[in-house]
Formats: C-alpha cells, structure tokens, sequence
C-alpha cells in the first residue's frame, strides 16, 4: 500500500510528504523516528507534515499506533539531545564572546536571560516541545546553560510525546483528510513566527530610541 497515492495525490513524490512517506513505508517506525530526528534538527522540515502522515499510515495498517508514538518520540529526543549536545560544545563563554560583538545588546541582557532560564528552564524545555519553531530551538539554551542532562531528557521526552501524540492520532483519526492539520498547526507556526518578529522590531527599536537618547545627553 502506497501511503503517497492514498494520501497525497495533489503533492510531488520527491516532496516533503513524499519523502516522508517513503520513509515510513520502507522502515516503518524507525522511518518515522528518522524524519521526526531530521525535523528537530531542520527545522524547516514540518512536523506537521510528518506526524499526521505517521499516523494516516498507521490507520492504514503501515505500523502499529504504539510503534508510531514511540519511534517519532525517540526520534524528537535524539533530535534535541544532539541540539543540546551543540549547545554544551559552544559554551557559556563563547555565547557571551559572541554577544559583546553584536550591536544594539547588552551584557546584563544575557545576564537576564541565563537568570531567566536558570528558574524557569524546567518549564521552557517542557512547554517549548510544544510550540512551533521553539520546539527545536529550547534545546540549545538549555545546553549552554547545562541542564542535567537526565532531567533535559526527561522534559524533552514528555513534551515531545504530547506533541507527537496529538498530531499522529490527529492523522490517525483524520485517515486521508490528515492534511488538515498541516493546514491549523502551519497557521500556529505562522503566528508565532510575527510575534517574534514584532518582539524583535520592539526591542531594536527600543535600543536605538535609547541609543540616541544617550547621545543627544551627551552632546547636552
């Protein structure tokens, strides 16, 4: 049973959900585990495409639910421990070096934010398995900042399998109709992705009011 045909008619056998669906037709669960491990580490490629096509194949007899939700949460947490891996490599150190050459930051900003993450990074890795484009992301702080790694782990694991659960019995239930999930979450990832924007237009234009607010004290 070809997963591309039944579900994908519309779509190019060497998109995303075509490749994805190779993968899952081929190597069953650890198919899945290795594109839902590729997502985390390309954010660009959509979990939800691959969940909901995980679990669409899963209704089709492909592999079994459990074998769904274990192998994509497995693969979410290789994803992230590789992230988190990256982040302990590059070190407290070398962020701070990095920062001081950027323009329109200052020190006490990180400062902040590594106070920040050290009361709430519990909450941040947990919750940020949840939200598009963070889901990714949280692990390279949360490196830098050196969580134990048990306790990343574990946090990683949870939020990951809510995360994939939704979307694989969103796919599962849906059968071939999963791509309206694709169609909220991508809406989801969307917003998210202007409130950033605007936090980051805020903040620099906030740094270069104050910038120049200085400067014209000075020149008082």
């Amino acid at each position: 049973m070809h997963l591309t045909s039944l579900a994908l008619p519309q779509e190019p056998a060497d998109g995303i959900a075509g490749w994805a669906a190779d993968l899952v037709e081929t190597m069953g669960g650890p198919g899945a585990g290795l594109a839902i491990a590729l997502e985390n580490l390309f954010p660009p490629l959509p979990s939800e495409v691959i969940l909901p096509l995980t679990g669409f194949a899963a209704g089709q007899g492909v592999l079994t639910l459990a074998s769904a939700l274990f192998w994509t949460t497995l693969g979410s947490v290789v994803g992230a421990v590789v992230l988190y891996g990256i982040g302990m490599l590059f070190g407290r150190e070398r962020i701070h070096a990095i920062w001081a050459k950027l323009p329109l930051v200052k020190a006490s900003d990180l400062e902040r934010t590594e106070d920040w993450f050290a009361k709430h990074g519990t909450k941040a890795v947990f919750l940020g398995r949840m939200v598009p484009i963070f889901r990714s992301l949280i692990s390279v702080p949360a490196g830098v900042e050196r969580m134990p790694l048990p306790v990343f782990v574990m946090l990683t694991t949870l939020g990951s399998l809510i995360w994939n659960a939704v979307l694989v019995m969103a796919g599962y239930w849906l059968g071939d109709q999963w791509e309206v999930v694709e169609t909220y979450v991508g809406i989801v990832s969307k917003v998210v992705l202007v409130l950033v924007v605007v936090a980051l237009a805020v903040y620099v234009a906030v740094r270069l009011r104050g910038r120049n607010q200085a400067r014209h004290r000075r020149a008082s």
